[in-house]
């Protein structure tokens, strides 16, 4: 056991070395200096950290070639799952881990640890390229060229063509996304062979030692064992897991005590001192969390949630505080992420722009209908027979018609003009997933965006602190600072918010330099509900306190006055959707004093509030939904200027509007509070079916069946891979300001495609009925090898129109075919 964490010392001190030289939160910690000077040097040097596993290029998914026509899962990599992990695979052995061998024997069994996305058959998607009313009018053009081998082969030619030039184009662009999504490479640290190793996440296997710290991604599903200072506590949860108190949901076991506590009671007297045992090393366990998890991409709650001993860690959650064993479950596809992404999986509407080429299709199908049939008419006034020897014949008269009527280099014009609009989009952090939503995008009249990680920064903030009368703010802050936590590393939110948030007060700093020793330091309990320093300054002695409003108020005898005037600005915090907390102090044998009130917030970002305002000048406006609380809601929708009309989920389901009452609600609100997955997709789904093309922006898991069903789904920086999945575009800049250029592109796109479409439909109707006269009056037309090639190489040269300098609408774009 010595040997395996001396082990363990040294890859720590390995990894931080790396941080340190890479500029992540280690190099801002200064184990060299003392208490207080660190805490400001933390405080001086402490920078968003904004790095991405996409960094790390080690961790590539090696990928078929082009020309490998499969789904894009090797069947000897990807093996049928086993539903469920058999009991036997979750009995590791801490200290040994799992060795390589039945590392590879599971594998076999599971596959990979990683969500599989929905992928094209290529065989199947060249051969789309044949499909749709225009490719159908050419493929009748070959029948009616069987007579001359040089006609129909060159018209098998130019169809060819134009499959391998759109194949091409769409596959060109599907490399950006691949080259780009590709270098994102999640890393674990798990125990094999009795040594940590550092391993791709794809790599795990069910019943794996997974180590989970702070500011790392959980790498699948998993249950914590033990803290990793702690591993004798391993035994403890062996045999609470042998008692099936572990197996409930931890919404049960938050419950489970008191009963098995009055069961207790009914037991014979001779086992009560064992059970008293039992009873105290449960509620012990269930005292010391053994990690903070932020779980916002899959609940949208913006605090970490402390998780104990036997709690579930959820893939792609984030560790924000502290270090633990946990024993892996499951893996991706199995897991409560991979379970969500499979429901948004499968069959999906055909999409806008498919539609709308085929309404141009048809429309231009049945124009060359109608001139065929003008000719026909002309040539049976003429005497022309239907298959008369030469060019003069009713069929060959069909065959011109048909190939000058309907633009074979159609598809690839627009699916060139997409694709050079995609590389664009992915120069400026956009990865276009799906080619046809930027052409969604530019007709998207209403955007349904997430509150958490997408409007807002989902990190919590200090506004402006609630001042008691004739105290300072710089005093209350250092107080504030004073009674948090300064083990810097392992720093809970809260904590941290307090510490950071006197850059705004260099006052607060210079008071902190003054040469304060603590002497104890008492962390928040739910008994206490509130946070105790004792420190030092020269002769004095002082009890620093913040937490619970209630709580800190019980420690004060303040006027009758002041305790109202305190409570009625804690209620006045509660109800905007802030948390508050107290902050208190006392000096030697004094008396308690009460500074004041902390408001804290998940704030908008920087540029969200500007990303509104030039969403709406685009004629996109927002709204907001969020799982978040009514008054957080609200607040939010005030500091962004998103309106005022915010309701919660429970006036939109059984508020008892129905019908079109119903959808007039949705189309006039300005957000909706406290929704959950259904809310977010039946939103999108009405508005929809009152017409408008609907974008959705989100990150977790909980968005993934909205920006599925939304005509435009777009996951913001940082979303978890179901959300990427579902999306049709990814940004991987951070907040919302990518929208507006994404806009404005595909408005620049939807304006190459329209002038490209309105001067061929023109052309073919200038061509139509210049031959159709021809036919009737003179009885004459041009070979079928020159209309060929007049229509080929108007159409090559046209392909151009998808590099053109092209002006975008100030207004959602449509194509008005109705």
């Amino acid at each position: 056991m010595s040997k395996l964490f001396r082990r363990r010392k040294n890859n720590n001190d390995d990894l931080e070395s790396r941080a340190s030289r890479g500029g992540g939160a280690a190099s801002i910690v200064d184990d060299s200096l003392g208490e207080y000077p660190a805490l400001d040097h933390y405080i001086s040097n402490y920078r968003e950290d904004r790095r991405r596993a996409a960094d790390d290029r080690d961790g590539k998914v090696k990928k078929k070639h082009w020309w490998q026509f499969g789904s894009g899962v090797d069947a000897q990599e990807e093996p049928p799952t086993k539903k469920g992990t058999p009991d036997a695979w979750l009995e590791t052995d801490l200290t040994a881990g799992l060795a390589s061998d039945e590392v590879e024997r599971r594998r076999q069994v599971t596959g990979w640890n990683e969500l599989v996305s929905e992928k094209n058959n290529m065989l199947l998607q060249f051969v789309s390229y044949f499909t749709g009313p225009i490719l159908y009018g050419k493929s009748s053009c070959r029948l009616f060229g069987l007579g001359d081998w040089v006609d129909f082969g060159v018209i098998v030619g130019i169809l060819m063509l134009n499959a391998f030039v759109g194949f091409y184009q769409e596959k060109q662009a599907a490399d950006v996304v691949a080259s780009l999504k590709g270098d994102i490479a999640m890393r674990c640290t798990v125990i094999r062979d009795s040594n940590e190793q550092e391993i791709l996440a794809r790599e795990l296997v069910p019943g794996d030692i997974l180590i989970v710290q702070e500011g790392g991604t959980v790498a699948a599903d998993a249950r914590l064992i033990c803290d990793y200072t702690r591993p004798e506590d391993f035994e403890l949860y062996k045999r609470l897991r042998a008692e099936d108190k572990l197996d409930r949901s931890d919404e049960e076991d938050e419950f489970a005590d008191g009963a098995d506590k009055e069961q207790d009671h009914d037991t014979s007297t001779e086992h009560d001192a064992h059970q008293h045992s039992h009873e105290q090393e449960t509620h012990d366990y269930r005292s010391r969390p053994l990690a903070a998890i932020d779980q916002s991409a899959i609940t949208g709650e913006s605090l970490a949630v402390e998780k104990y001993l036997g709690d579930m860690v959820y893939y792609t959650t984030g560790c924000k505080r502290g270090k633990a064993f946990a024993l892996v479950q499951t893996t991706a596809k199995e897991s409560f992420v991979g379970r969500t992404a499979d429901l948004v999986q499968g069959a999906k509407d055909q999409g806008h722009f498919k539609a709308i080429m085929n309404n141009i299709g048809t429309s231009l199908l049945v124009l060359v209908m109608f001139w065929i049939l003008i000719a026909w008419i002309g040539g049976f006034f003429h005497h022309i027979g239907m298959t008369e020897p030469g060019s003069q014949n009713l069929l060959h008269y069909a065959l011109v018609l048909l190939i000058i009527g309907v633009p074979v280099g159609l598809p690839v014009v627009t699916t060139t003009t997409l694709a050079v609009g995609a590389a664009y989009l992915a120069k400026q952090k956009a990865i276009v997933q799906k080619l046809t939503a930027i052409e969604s995008l530019a007709g998207v009249d209403i955007l349904c965006s997430d509150k958490t990680g997408t409007l807002t920064a989902n990190k919590l903030s200090i506004r402006d602190p609630w001042l008691a009368e004739g105290q300072d703010v710089n005093w209350m802050m250092a107080v504030a600072a004073l009674a948090s936590s300064h083990n810097l590393r392992t720093l809970d939110p809260i904590d941290k918010v307090t510490i950071l948030t006197l850059k705004r007060y260099p006052e607060a700093r210079e008071i902190l330099k003054q040469g304060w020793v603590t002497e104890s330091f008492t962390p928040f309990d739910p008994v206490s509900k509130r946070i105790t320093a004792v420190c030092r300054l020269g002769n004095d002695k002082f009890w620093c306190v913040k937490g619970a409003p209630k709580a800190v108020l019980k420690l004060a005898s303040g006027s009758e006055d002041e305790s109202r005037i305190y409570k009625e600005k804690a209620q006045d915090f509660a109800r905007r959707g802030f948390r508050s907390l107290g902050v208190a102090y006392k000096k030697n044998d004094g008396p308690w004093v009460i500074l004041g009130l902390l408001s804290m917030f998940d704030p908008p970002r920087e540029d969200t509030a500007q990303t509104i305002i030039e969403a709406g000048h685009l004629g996109v406006p927002v709204k907001m939904l969020t799982g978040d609380a009514i008054a957080i809601a609200k607040e939010t929708c005030k500091m962004l200027s998103l309106g005022t009309k915010v309701y919660n989920s429970e006036r939109l389901i059984h508020g008892g509007l129905s019908g079109s009452v119903q959808h007039d609600f949705v189309e006039r609100a300005d957000g909706f509070a406290e929704v959950f997955p259904e809310h977010k997709y039946t939103v999108v789904e009405m508005l929809q079916q009152r017409g408008h093309l609907t974008a959705m922006t989100g990150d977790g898991v909980n968005d993934a069946p909205s920006l599925k069903k939304a005509d435009c789904g777009i996951a913001v920086e940082g979303a978890s891979e179901a959300a990427q999945a579902a999306a049709d575009i990814v940004f991987l800049a951070p907040g919302l300001s990518t929208i507006v250029l994404a806009i404005k592109t595909a408005r620049q796109i939807f304006q190459r495609m329209k002038a490209y479409i309105q001067y061929r439909i023109a052309l073919c109707l200038h061509l139509e009925i210049y031959l159709t006269l021809s036919m009737i009056i003179i009885n004459e037309t041009i070979r079928v090898d020159l209309v060929v090639f007049i229509a080929l190489f108007a159409d090559l040269a046209t392909v151009a129109v998808a590099y053109d300098n092209a002006h975008w609408e100030p207004r959602p774009v449509e194509w008005q075919c109705k």
